[in-house]
């Protein structure tokens, strides 16, 4: 699987932005997708992750988005994507969109990554 974020960009605090990844490979639906991040001089952190099956689609979220960021996934597109609404300086960071075989918070569960796009929220 290979993976292209993208949709970075600078935004006012209290806006609203969307991140796309897309992903290429056949298997792509059968990947839990998720999205991390990394701020300056800090460890890479995870945002939110997605997961589907057959019938449904499963979200989990790290405590600082929940409310505010959606994952979604579009398997016929390869694609995910990250609404991000009300938005903080403190969400200024590189994110990272990630495909890995099982439901993790953990970035090395995750064997596969885009390259990085940075969000910037001035306040």
């Amino acid at each position: 699987v290979q993976l292209q974020a993208s949709g970075g960009g600078l935004v006012q605090a209290g806006g609203c932005w969307r991140l796309s990844c897309a992903a290429s490979g056949r298997t792509f639906s059968s990947y839990v997708m998720g999205w991390f991040r990394q701020a300056p001089g800090k460890e890479r952190d995870f945002v939110a992750a997605i997961i589907t099956s057959w019938n449904a689609a499963n979200t989990y979220y790290a405590d600082s988005v929940k409310g505010r960021f959606t994952i979604a996934r579009d398997n016929a597109k390869n694609t995910i994507f990250l609404q991000m609404n009300s938005l903080k300086p403190e969400d200024t960071a590189v994110y990272y969109c990630a495909a890995g075989p099982r439901a993790s918070m953990i970035d090395s569960d995750f064997s596969y990554w885009g390259q990085g796009t940075q969000v910037t929220v001035s306040s």
